[in-house]
């Protein structure tokens, strides 16, 4: 598995990053471990979790599970070393965990040492925000998206708390660098603002949804990701199952994601099931794996991106992971090209 530089870090990591939020829920410990054990076989040693999985659905008694898994594992086989470690704290999307407390640097501290002793480890490499506090525009929240009511220099008085906490946190030894999910390009610039004005650690990278079919990052926030050296962690990038074709036909298969949440976070839209197709298509025509191709696409793009995948079963996992040996041909880049200006924003 290709290495690839996890932004300014200095740290490098596989350029598929394993996704682990079904582990507890959809997936057993016991899937969860052979899962790890597959994904290191063939050398994807960059994992990311978060202090609220499993997920389909959140629940209060499960928040934390899926890092207790991950933790059980460690203890249980160690080689802590071979894995770039990546998790998050909730903050105010999500009310299962703290009762949605916004985050601050007391929060930071908090949710790490709890996500420490769930990891079984000393130190997380990559800790990110998983919501931040002001509100996001993601999950479907841009089509009554409203940013009033946001106070700049209340805002910018957070981030420095949050920052400050960051750096002794650093000095601790119990996390490598800091990043960003669900996040603007406002938000970004401001935060890297205040680090380089402070001289306090810079956001690192930013985990926000990239697909085929959700591709809001492709204008601000491509040129951010280039200039800052600012990675995107792409979650979906089968944009929740909906590109392998599973649903097609509004089919919805036993003990898939689906059956868990019937609208995908509010993906099956009028026009949805016209894109995919589209896309089924020229995988079809060109005899590749829809969600190889979905992948290797990611792989394309003219700023730094590093796929999440997330599998339930062996075998899905198996033909993701192919998906970074898969070089799309000029012609398929073509088609893709065609099929996004037909379809932009199926939802």
């Amino acid at each position: 598995m290709k290495q690839v530089p996890l932004g300014v870090t200095g740290l490098h990591v596989s350029q598929l990053c394993l996704g682990t939020m079904t582990w507890g829920s959809q997936n057993t410990e016991t899937e969860g471990h052979a899962q790890i054990a597959q994904a290191l076989d063939h050398g994807v040693t960059f994992w990311d979790t978060a202090e609220m999985y499993p997920t389909n659905p959140v629940r209060a008694e499960t928040v934390g599970h899926t890092e207790e898994i991950i933790g059980n594992w460690f203890a249980r086989a160690g080689q802590r070393d071979r894995v770039v470690l990546a998790s998050k704290l909730s903050g105010s999307g999500q009310l299962m965990v703290r009762e949605g407390a916004p985050i601050t640097g007391a929060e930071l501290r908090l949710a790490l040492e709890a996500a420490l002793k769930r990891l079984r480890t000393d130190y997380i490499d990559l800790y990110q925000l998983h919501w931040p506090n002001r509100g996001s525009y993601h999950f479907r929240k841009m089509w009554t998206y409203d940013p009033r009511g946001n106070d700049a220099a209340q805002v910018t008085a957070n981030m420095v708390d949050v920052l400050e906490t960051a750096k002794a946190l650093i000095a601790e030894g119990k996390i490598r660098a800091i990043g960003l999910s669900n996040e603007s390009v406002w938000g970004a610039g401001r935060w890297l603002q205040m680090a380089d004005t402070l001289g306090l650690p810079r956001m690192v990278s930013v985990q926000n949804e990239y697909s085929l079919l959700c591709r809001q990052f492709d204008t601000d926030w491509a040129e951010m990701s280039v200039l800052e050296n600012m990675p995107l962690m792409a979650f979906s990038p089968l944009a929740a199952g909906l590109l392998s074709g599973k649903y097609a036909g509004g089919v919805i298969p036993e003990a898939s994601r689906r059956s868990h949440t019937p609208d995908l976070g509010r993906r099956i839209t009028p026009y949805v099931f016209e894109a995919v197709a589209a896309y089924l298509g020229i995988a079809a025509r060109h005899h590749i794996d829809p969600c190889q191709m979905a992948i290797a696409w990611c792989l394309t793009r003219p700023f730094p991106v590093i796929p999440i995948i997330g599998a339930t079963s062996e075998a899905q996992l198996a033909t993701d992971i192919a998906a970074a040996d898969l070089a799309l041909s000029p012609e398929v880049m073509a088609e893709i090209a065609a099929t996004h200006r037909a379809y932009p924003a199926p939802y």
